[in-house]
Parts: structure tokens; sequence; C-alpha cells
């Protein structure tokens, strides 16, 4: 019997370098049948034939058509450093600790203590996350200026280290971005890093929120887009994070108990330039999926109060169905960009073969691993990653990142995929020209 594992990688290199070994092969062939018939005068014949005016256009055309390719083509942007914020030991919290101060919260009932127990079993979280002091307390201390002090905390340690790794001074940052779903204070996180660093007057800074754990991503697009029109060589810093002592929830609805129960406090400061010195990444592709204009998809996460007046993160029941169909549909267009031609081919052969014969034959489902070296799944839970892992056949290592990433530090939100590539590299996987998939 044939053995598919020894035919695949031969499959691979002949479809993939299909333009190498057979089209090129098969136009020097009749070219030099051609020209074997015309003979060596007839060739010299018909070239003195041709006008000057002919030969400057060869030449010329394919010189300015490249010229103008490279002038018109976006600048590359690449990942100096990156640094994550790992808070205070005084601000550690065990899940034995988070179970038994909830059964003192006069907020919660016998009902409400049972479930939150039971997602915490579940979770995936560690003992040695981080909250804010302010909810440490019996019962929790939600305020605005607890928010804003957990804000300066993991911002301004994550912003200290990211300068010192890096060596940059704080007077060549050209763009700031910064992301936070829930706290929306005012000052700004932007104007709070340019007051503590005093920044330049003319940076251009753009404060963004309510977008989720996606945010991070979404930043690093925004930065991008920016560096595009700034000077070459110029510096952008993102600063992604979520204040947990705001989304606190102090009510009964179980379904707005489970994000108080998830998130952990977490940071994540990254430095991109357009200039590939002392870069120490390539950003290729940012593929975003926008699915807010079906209200099923705009519903499914939301702050809001509840009967009682209590302000929380309510989580439908749609939101695992929602976010699967958003990733396959992301995973789908990204897809189309990074996979080689081989994986195309057998994906668009199962498609036709399950359009054409029978709804039954089940798609193929890409590997991935012929694309990416990496990957970085947002810590969404155990659940989450169960479902990812399931879905694009990860093996248990590729995984592992994300599930040590929710073990160690809990769901960080948009800055959790920075704590994950901290844990590539620091179990030295990472080596030159590998790709990651955040």
């Amino acid at each position: 019997m044939v053995n598919k594992h020894r035919l695949k990688p031969l499959y691979q290199l002949v479809v993939n370098n299909f333009h190498i070994l057979v089209i090129l092969p098969v136009i020097s062939i009749v070219v030099l049948r051609k020209a074997a018939q015309l003979g060596p005068d007839e060739l010299l014949s018909r070239f003195h034939g041709l006008r000057q005016v002919h030969l400057f256009l060869a030449v010329f055309l394919p010189f300015a058509m490249a010229t103008l390719y490279l002038i018109r083509r976006p600048r590359s942007v690449y990942l100096v450093d990156y640094a994550c914020c790992r808070p205070k030991s005084s601000c550690r919290v065990s899940l034995g600790s988070c179970t038994e101060n909830a059964r003192l919260y006069p907020y919660i009932d016998d009902g409400s203590f049972r479930f939150l127990s039971r997602m915490l079993e579940r979770s995936g979280l560690g003992d040695q996350t981080y909250l804010h002091p302010s909810l440490h307390d019996i019962p929790p201390r939600c305020s605005l200026s607890g928010s804003r002090d957990e804000a300066e905390q993991v911002i301004f340690a994550a912003v200290d280290d990211l300068f010192a790794k890096t060596g940059i001074s704080p007077g060549e940052i050209d763009i700031l971005v910064t992301n936070c779903s829930g706290f929306t204070a005012t000052p700004t996180s932007t104007d709070m890093i340019v007051n503590k660093y005093k920044l330049r007057v003319d940076i251009q800074e753009v404060n963004m929120s309510g977008m989720g754990c996606s945010a991070g991503v979404i930043s690093l697009d925004v930065a991008k887009n920016l560096l595009q029109a700034a000077p070459r060589g110029a510096h952008a810093l993102v600063v992604s994070t979520e204040i947990t002592s705001l989304i606190n929830y102090t009510g009964k609805n179980r379904t707005m108990l489970l994000p108080s129960a998830l998130f952990r406090m977490g940071a994540a400061a990254v430095l991109l330039s357009t200039s590939r010195s002392k870069s120490r990444f390539r950003l290729k592709h940012v593929v975003r999926t926008i699915t807010a204009a079906e209200d099923r998809a705009y519903q499914c996460a939301s702050m809001m109060e509840d009967d009682e007046g209590k302000t929380g993160v309510h989580l439908s029941k749609d939101l695992l169905p929602v976010a699967g169909e958003t990733l396959k549909a992301n995973i789908a267009a990204l897809g189309s960009i990074v996979l080689p031609p081989s994986e195309k081919l057998l994906f668009a052969l199962s498609f036709l073969a399950r359009k054409v014969l029978s709804r039954k034959i089940k798609l193929y489902v890409p590997d991935f691993h012929t694309a990416f070296d990496h990957f970085c799944i947002h810590t969404g839970g155990r659940g989450v990653l169960d479902a990812v892992q399931s879905s694009l056949c990860l093996s248990d290592e590729n995984v592992e990142p994300s599930r040590m990433t929710l073990h160690r530090f809990g769901n960080t939100s948009s800055s959790s995929l920075w704590y994950e590539l901290a844990y590539i590299e620091a179990k030295g996987r990472t080596r030159k020209g590998d790709r990651d998939l955040p």
C-alpha cells in the first residue's frame, strides 16, 4: 500500500513549485526548438530588423513598471520589540482565595456561588494570576480611582520595560495607539502616557475602546496604517490592556458573573517601526473580520445593567457560535493569502466534490502548519481553546502557549497574544524565519 505521509511532501513540492518544475522547462524547450528551427543566421537577421524604438520599449517599460511598483507598494512594518506587564506579587490571587472571597460577598446567593465555583474550576486558570488590590477586599471596592490606579500600574510597568529593552527615548515616539474596552476615563490612556513620559507635542495618538479582546490586533492595524503616512523610520507605540476593577460585577445574573471570574490584570507594550534596523519581527498580514452588522453578533457581548441596576459585561448564549463563525470566516480570508497552492488546491477539490457529488463529503481542513510555525490563540477560556484546537487540527504543542498563558496569567484580554509569544520565546522555540499566527 502507498504511504500517504510519503506522497504528501512530494505532492506539495510539485504543486508549490509548479512554475519552476513544469512551466519554465516547457517554455525553455519550446524556445530552444524554435531557435533550432530558425538557425543562428536567421535569428541575427530578425534581431537586426527590429527598430530602435522596439528595443527601447523592451528595456524601458519593464524598468518603469518595476520602479512604479516599488514606489507605490506599502512600506514594510517591523516589530522592534515588546514587553508584557507582570504585576506586583501583592496582586496575586489563587483560585481558593477567589472562591472563599465569593462565599462572603453579600450580593452572591447559594446558586450564584455554586455557578461561580464551577466556572473557576473549569476555567483553566492557575493559582498565580493577578487582580487589583481593590478586588481583594470583601466586598470588592470598584471605583474610578481604583481603575485609574490599575491602569497606571499595568501600562507604566509595560512601557517602562519596553523602553529599557529597546533603549529608545520617549521623544522618538511618533505615533501612540492604546486600547482598553471597558475603561474610558478622562483624561484618556493616551494622555496618561503622554503626560507620564513627556512625549512630543506633535505625536499622533489614537485611543480605542469597546472593541473587546480583538482590540490588540486591531491596534496593530491602526498603527500600521498610520506608519504608512509617517516619515520613514518612524516609531509607533501600541499599548493593549483591560481594567478588571471596572468590569467587576456585583449582581446575581450568572451570564454577567463569568467575565469577572475569568479576566485578570495584564498589559503589553509594543514598538513598531518602518525601519528594519534592530527589529525582531516583520508584520506581514492583518486580516480583520467584522460581523457587527448581524444583530446576533452585535449583542453577544455587551456592557449593560441588570434588573437591579448593577453594571457588568453580559455574555449571550450566542457568543460561542458567533465566535466560531467569525473565526471560520477570518481563517478562510487569511488562508487565501498565506496558504501554499497545494493546500488551496486540496480545499478547492473537496469543496467542488461536496457541491457536485454529496454534501456528506467532509470539507478538507487546510494544514496551517504549512503557513505558520507557531500559533498564538486568544486565551478566552479552556472551552475556546479546545474548540479552536479541534477545528484547526492543532497538536497539544501548538496550543501549549495559549493554555499555559491562561493558567499563569488568566484572560488578559487584548494583551494575551503577547504573553503567549513571550512564552514561546522563553521556551527557546523561535528561530530566524519563523512565522507566527496571532
